[in-house]
């Protein structure tokens, strides 16, 4: 029988994201891939430093020494190097006692078409056109933000993961109400759908994977806590709530900012990773948290 992910939490991440490749990277960048082969080749037994998302993976791995019924994640290695200049990654991974077994190396070809080939609920990637076409594929997936913040201090004992709303956890249909007639408009629109559950945005499944895990779990032990950290406020809160509702789904803390800054609130919560559609949200929370923008919706059209 072929091998499957049983039901498993399948994260894909690419090795830009994993590891602080950015001498490799200014190498290529200015001298060319010839010079980049050799640069790795070189440094091959040199162990790479932990990269903006590294913590992240190392607490979503510990969940499989934590959840009842066993391993519960898989995480994948998707790469633009070839296998030989890959070394050095795969090097750093047993380095770190990274449970990372399967990967894919492209050979400077694009990774995403590797995301719905794994069946990956999320795909985390330095690579904005990448990170595009996965979403296009119908994967949760978010460009991870430069940031010194949270890439080598896991700030809180279990995972914990914020999410914007509107174009992340939700489509963006009242979003565009918003864009197109302004918030006067955009609350109307919303107190009078209060009833009407909002559509799935790109990040549903993954949330509903996160959520599969913690009912392993006593509610007050849960290994995973989740927050909602959206703009919105009331009257607008209502159908979110609503939403979820319908959903079954849990959402752990949710925080109706009404257009304060979120950082300040994603750092209060301790969140190993925020997803956000809007740049001017992702810059400020990238000051406080680590950060992936999500390319999704009207604000990126």
């Amino acid at each position: 029988m072929p091998a499957s992910f049983d039901g498993k939490l399948v994260v894909a991440i690419s090795s830009r994201a994993l590891f602080d490749l950015e001498e490799s990277n200014r190498v290529f960048e200015e001298q060319g891939v010839t010079a980049y082969y050799r640069y790795q080749l070189e440094h091959e037994n040199e162990i790479l430093a932990p990269g903006i998302a590294f913590a992240l993976v190392r607490k979503l791995l510990r969940l499989n020494t934590l959840a009842p019924a066993g391993a519960r994640v898989e995480v994948i290695l998707l790469s633009r190097n070839t296998a030989d200049t890959g070394m050095r990654i795969m090097n750093s991974i047993e380095h770190y006692e990274l449970d990372i077994s399967r990967a894919a190396f492209t050979g400077g070809e694009n990774t995403y078409p590797y995301v719905p080939a794994f069946d990956a609920h999320l795909f985390l990637s330095a690579n904005p056109l990448d990170v595009r076409k996965a979403l296009d594929a119908g994967h949760a997936a978010a460009t991870i933000l430069p940031s010194n913040i949270g890439q080598n201090v896991e700030v809180s004992e279990g995972l914990r993961i914020a999410f914007d709303g509107d174009a992340v956890l939700f489509s963006d249909e009242a979003e565009r109400v918003y864009k197109r007639e302004g918030l006067e408009a955009f609350t109307a629109s919303e107190v009078s759908a209060a009833k009407e559950p909002l559509s799935g945005g790109p990040f549903k499944s993954f949330l509903a994977a996160l959520h599969r895990i913690q009912s392993e779990f006593p509610a007050d032990r849960a290994p995973i806590r989740t927050a909602l950290v959206t703009a919105r406020s009331a009257p607008a809160h209502e159908r979110v709530v609503r939403t979820l509702r319908a959903w079954n789904i849990r959402i752990d803390e949710a925080l109706f900012l009404g257009g304060l800054d979120k950082g300040p609130f994603l750092k209060a919560f301790g969140a190993d990773i925020f997803f956000d559609d809007q740049r001017v949200h992702v810059e400020s929370a990238s000051r406080h948290v680590t950060t992936g923008h999500v390319p999704f919706g009207v604000a990126n059209e």
